[in-house]
């Protein structure tokens, strides 16, 4: 039997928490939630709250390249009770798995030597070769019994899925997992959520297990509605992007796009950020008059230090947008591009200043226009089914002529044309698969009903507008692997707004914030290379 030392803790929440450090001064003052990160190999005896009402999570993943044990608390005192087990470790084998179909492998043998050579070790393995090795309920599941094997006898970080749908058809590559939430807002009640094949743990009764996301066990994952619930971790234990290629040129593309990109770092052209923003949602109402995709465009560049910011506003910005001067200035090359805003599958959008009847556009036709050649960006877009990549043509024979309407009808979606778009385009997008979401004015006046005026716009303190922007936070930290940024933005946005799973699916609007915040965290795709140097290497 192994000895368990047990300790006793009280911590009094009158200090910062420890993993919120990266959380901007001027709003962690608002946060009433506190992290405390304990080694892997922690085991949680106890905790007791003051007062008595007050919540916790406990949850598992990693960050600053440990795994570790979060406890996230509301309580003004926590006591803790934990005894220390032998250290938990793995042999440091490998750092990046790429899964992919044996179709597209031989492309990326080339990514792979690429890799090494920039002291990424890494292990191609075949879609093909999972299937017939590990046991699952489908191919999803035994693709994620891979990656716990992969961490537990390779300590890997980072998963790269090469492979979306076939052609225009709704079978898949590399099977997609959909969560099963619904938001209440009439609109969807299951997205694609690749956080399922990130978040590979999560701690239940003292004991780390496997996090199938079937917690009621009744084969509908991530359920989360009226009748049922599942019990989410979502922390990543691995960083993870997809490229969702549909053809092998695609793939021979992006390889080539990577090894480019990578190779050739330190330019001029990098150290340009472009932001993309309008009059989002009316607010006068509420007492307010933000340009929300403005203040949130305004809040990502004010942790960008060092770059020269260029703002493509609707009002008072350095360029006028127009969809042909945001061709024009993202034709030019750039390191980051952040639009805030709306979208669907085939188009990113705003309003004027205080004219919420018209739009202005950024669709699939301006991404086609893009010529920055061989300056890529990696593109945050803030809008929702930006990227939401099972779109298809054939979609009307499902759905019938709403799908053109809700742009689902493209070939492909904006994120992923933007991505894998030669001679121009993004290096990866990070987007959502459903909707996106929002808040507006300053107090409780929408989906955040405990949020108090405090002269800062509720746009840039919660869901998608502090998200967003905190991606560019981490990045101003010293984290430079893309994965790593997308992982650690994902794990302070649960850490800062923890879920609470005692919460009952109300039926009314507004939308609960707990199915939002649940929501925003598992829609949030990357389209792209997940060990990428951001920059490449010099």
């Amino acid at each position: 039997m192994k000895k368990v030392v047990v300790f006793v803790i009280f911590l009094l929440m009158i200090f910062p928490s420890i993993s919120n450090s990266s959380i901007s001064k001027s709003l962690i003052r608002k946060s009433i939630h506190h992290t405390y990160i304990f080694p892997i190999g922690t085991k949680i005896i106890d905790i007791e709250c003051y007062p008595p009402n007050a919540t916790y999570n406990i949850g598992v993943g990693l960050y600053n390249g440990s795994r570790v044990i979060f406890v996230t608390t509301d309580a003004q005192k926590l006591k803790i009770k934990f005894g220390k087990n032998e250290t938990i470790s793995f042999n440091d084998i490998y750092d990046l798995v790429i899964i992919s179909p044996k179709k597209f492998s031989k492309y990326l043998e080339k990514l792979v030597q690429h890799k090494e050579k920039n002291g990424i070790r890494t292990k191609l393995v075949t879609t093909e070769e999972i299937y017939s090795n590990y046991n699952g309920r489908d191919n999803a599941e035994k693709i994620k019994y891979f990656i716990k094997d992969a961490i537990e006898k390779w300590n890997i970080k980072y998963v790269l899925l090469v492979g979306g749908m076939k052609g225009q058809r709704f079978k898949w590559y590399v099977p997609v997992r959909y969560s099963h939430l619904d938001d209440n807002s009439s609109w969807e009640t299951s997205y694609i959520t690749d956080l399922y094949y990130a978040d590979i743990y999560k701690y239940e009764n003292g004991e780390i297990k496997f996090d199938d996301w079937d917690s009621n066990g009744n084969g509908i994952f991530a359920e989360w509605n009226a009748n049922n619930k599942d019990v989410l971790d979502m922390y990543p234990d691995v960083y993870v992007g997809r490229l969702p290629c549909r053809y092998k040129f695609e793939v021979k593309q992006m390889v080539e796009k990577i090894i480019e990109y990578e190779s050739n770092g330190n330019k001029e052209w990098f150290k340009r950020m472009v932001v993309i923003g309008g009059d989002s949602f009316p607010d006068k109402e509420v007492g307010t008059d933000y340009i929300e995709g403005q203040v949130e465009c305004d809040y990502a560049l004010s942790f960008m230090e060092g770059f020269e910011h260029i703002r493509i506003y609707v009002k008072g910005g350095d360029v006028e947008f127009t969809p042909e001067n945001a061709v024009k200035v993202l034709s030019e090359g750039e390191g980051f591009v952040y639009f805030s805003g709306h979208g669907n599958p085939a188009s990113w959008a705003t309003h004027p200043y205080n004219d919420f009847d018209t739009w202005i556009d950024f669709g699939l036709d301006e991404i086609k226009k893009l010529s920055n050649g061989n300056k890529l960006p990696v593109v945050v877009v803030g809008g929702c089914h930006n990227c939401q990549f099972n779109v298809s043509v054939l979609r009307i024979f499902k759905e019938g002529i709403w799908a053109y309407f809700l742009g689902e009808m493209a070939p492909e979606c904006w994120g992923w044309l933007f991505t894998r778009k030669a001679d121009g385009g993004s290096i990866a997008t990070i987007g959502n698969t459903g909707l996106g979401y929002g808040t507006i004015g300053d107090g409780p006046v929408d989906e955040i009903p405990d949020s108090v005026p405090d002269g800062i716009p509720d746009c840039i303190q919660y869901l998608g507008g502090w998200l967003e922007p905190h991606f560019f936070e981490v990045y101003s930290k010293g984290k430079d692997i893309l994965g790593e940024v997308w992982g650690t933005a994902l794990i302070d946005y649960l850490n800062k707004f923890p879920i609470n799973w005692s919460k009952d699916w109300t039926g009314v609007k507004p939308y609960t914030v707990d199915l939002v915040n649940c929501k925003t965290v598992q829609e949030w795709v990357l389209l792209g290379d997940p060990s990428l140097k951001i920059g490449g290497y010099t």
